[in-house]
């Protein structure tokens, strides 16, 4: 018997936590990406200022932090996901094998640039 895929697992919780709370009628397509963005601040803000290095070697405080803010990041997603309906690990799979054709090994390795610039 296979495991319970984690971001269904986690959709089903967020829709029953929602609706426990009768959340629905406040989570629309809109709100929630609003939401989502505010969230996506709220990582952006542990890093503002930081060099590289001081990014990458956060204090343990500040990394918890991070941490939460970014599972806030992560529901306000699955939760956008299943209130449109799009199977959020599917979709991804589809993005990935687009950007594996964007993004040629031998044309990305060791640079930033975007695809149209590679």
């Amino acid at each position: 018997m296979n495991a319970p895929d984690t971001l269904e697992t986690l959709r089903a919780e967020l829709r029953e936590f929602a609706a426990a709370r009768d959340w629905q009628q406040f989570h629309t397509p809109k709100n929630l990406a609003m939401a989502l963005a505010g969230e996506a601040g709220e990582v952006i803000e542990h890093f503002q200022w930081l060099t590289a290095e001081q990014s990458a070697a956060l204090p343990q405080a500040t990394h918890e932090a991070v941490a939460l803010e970014l599972a806030d990041v992560l529901l306000y997603l699955v939760r956008l996901a299943d209130v449109l309906q799009i199977d959020l690990a599917e979709a991804a799979q589809r993005k990935l094998a687009i950007n594996v054709q964007r993004y040629p090994v031998e044309a990305a390795r060791g640079r930033a640039d975007k695809y149209d610039r590679l």
